[in-house]
């Protein structure tokens, strides 16, 4: 999952949202040094991870990422269904998605000092450039993987990857609503995380 998903995934409270933000940040048990409720929000972040690396609906979306992506395959996997999340919006939330990204940029910098360096460092670029509003259009995403590929080891292939999004758009998106309903199902079980929803969608799930 990537950062839209995550921040979604943690319900309602700030400082789980802010654990799970900065979750890829945090290794091993330095968990331990935050706050407790920001620590809880890391350690959902890698049950998160963990669920979504052996659902069967990701491995299907990554098998058709391999020829261009090989091991990288679940990184755009995880854009491309952020792509579908933020496109989907009101069917998962109720509130908007700028609603949503400016309450997330204000919990970001109202802890900016609890925040891993790295994170420090692209949050400026994050909040200016409205990285999450931006997922809703599918024409972003290029954008989006190419400077993913420019300052990180994912390949160099973003024309490939936006040509089989819109070859396999509607088998991706199936997979990615499959799976997500799933995902929220799981964390408000398993990890008791309260998830603010549209009836229609509680209904679904």
């Amino acid at each position: 999952m990537n950062y839209l998903a995550h921040l979604y995934l943690s319900g309602d409270s700030d400082e789980i949202k802010l654990g799970n933000f900065i979750g890829d940040f945090v290794k091993g048990n330095k968990f331990q040094q935050y706050p407790d409720q920001i620590a809880y929000g890391i350690q959902l972040h890698r049950k998160i991870d963990s669920f979504t690396d052996g659902h069967p609906d990701v491995k299907t979306c990554i098998q058709l990422l391999k020829p261009g992506y090989g091991r990288f395959s679940g990184v755009v996997a995880d854009i491309f269904f952020d792509h579908f999340l933020a496109a989907n919006w009101s069917d998962y939330s109720n509130v908007t998605l700028r609603q949503f990204a400016k309450q997330a940029h204000s919990i970001f910098l109202s802890n900016f000092f609890l925040l891993p360096m790295r994170v420090k460092q692209f949050l400026p670029f994050l909040i200016q450039h409205k990285r999450f509003e931006s997922y809703a259009q599918k024409e972003n995403l290029f954008h989006v993987l190419e400077i993913m590929s420019s300052r990180t080891s994912l390949p160099s292939n973003s024309e490939w990857a936006m040509e089989m999004l819109h070859q396999e758009y509607d088998q991706f998106g199936s997979l990615f609503m499959s799976f997500f309903g799933e995902i929220i199902d799981y964390v408000e079980v398993k990890c008791a995380i309260s998830i603010s929803k549209p009836v229609a969608l509680i209904r679904a799930i």
